[in-house]
């Protein structure tokens, strides 16, 4: 791993049982850049940060983190390693039964010795930052979906990681709340100096915000390149998924066997 390098990520392979997902997946996340994952829904995206993380491990190959082999770590290693990292959850993942302060709030009474009176500053700042200071004693019952994203965010910054990992950002948002979060997903990797990776299937709305981008598919890296690269590339798999063109590379149809087959029919 090089210094510019905050992730790297070396000849991954990962099966759920029988089921590959990675054949061999390398590629490297620039510190301080907004690096976007994209591929079709099950080709292994939200796996891939959960390799990063360490909540699961390959069957082979390397993920280099912050200069550390995730997957070699001890325990109170992997867990130090851990706090420099923030994850906004695909489903929010939001205590329901805690205030949008008392979520935000929480890892930092947990995980540090700061006192009350410095937690309530902080967890009101990194609201603020979010544009949701207002909503700091609202049940996450009572949020919308882009404000529970939102808060999401926010807890993700709230122990100022070296690597936020937000996992489909987008998903289930209207125009103006993808927008928001979009653009708060970019505003605040650059204040706060952090890396971003973004998982998403929302071409459109993560090439705003994004510098790099990395398509999986048929557990290889299929395509990669920068933003503009993307924009104006001619690869059909890359074709296909930016304009969202039912054919191509990716098929409409999970493999099967032929309708005679299945219903016992003569060929």
């Amino acid at each position: 791993m090089t210094a510019e390098n905050i992730v790297d990520i070396r000849d991954l392979a990962f099966s759920y049982g029988r089921r590959e997902i990675f054949k061999s997946v390398s590629l490297s996340i620039p510190r301080g850049k907004v690096v976007g994952i994209m591929g079709a829904s099950g080709c292994g995206k939200s796996t891939l940060l959960r390799l990063i993380g360490a909540q699961l491990r390959p069957a082979r190959g390397t993920v280099t983190v912050l200069g550390q082999d995730i997957h070699g770590l001890e325990r109170d290693a992997l867990y130090r390693l851990r706090r420099k990292m923030g994850m906004q959850f695909q489903q929010g993942g939001l205590f329901t039964d805690l205030s949008v302060f008392e979520n935000i709030a929480f890892q930092m009474r947990e995980k540090t010795a700061l006192p009350e009176d410095m937690i309530n500053d902080l967890v009101l700042m990194k609201l603020n930052a979010v544009g949701l200071r207002g909503a700091a004693k609202l049940m996450p019952s009572e949020c919308s979906g882009g404000m529970a994203r939102r808060v999401g965010l926010a807890r993700a910054i709230a122990l100022d990681p070296d690597l936020i990992m937000y996992d489909e950002p987008f998903a289930g948002l209207d125009p103006i709340s993808c927008n928001v979060v979009g653009k708060l997903i970019r505003r605040l990797n650059d204040a706060l100096g952090v890396t971003s990776i973004v998982v998403s299937y929302d071409a459109q709305e993560s090439l705003r915000c994004i510098d790099y981008v990395y398509f999986l598919a048929d557990g290889v890296v299929a395509a990669q390149g920068t933003t503009e690269d993307v924009k104006n590339s001619g690869d059909p798999f890359v074709k296909q998924f930016i304009q969202g063109l039912p054919d191509g590379p990716v098929p409409f149809h999970y493999p099967q066997k032929a309708y005679a087959a299945d219903m016992d029919l003569p060929a």
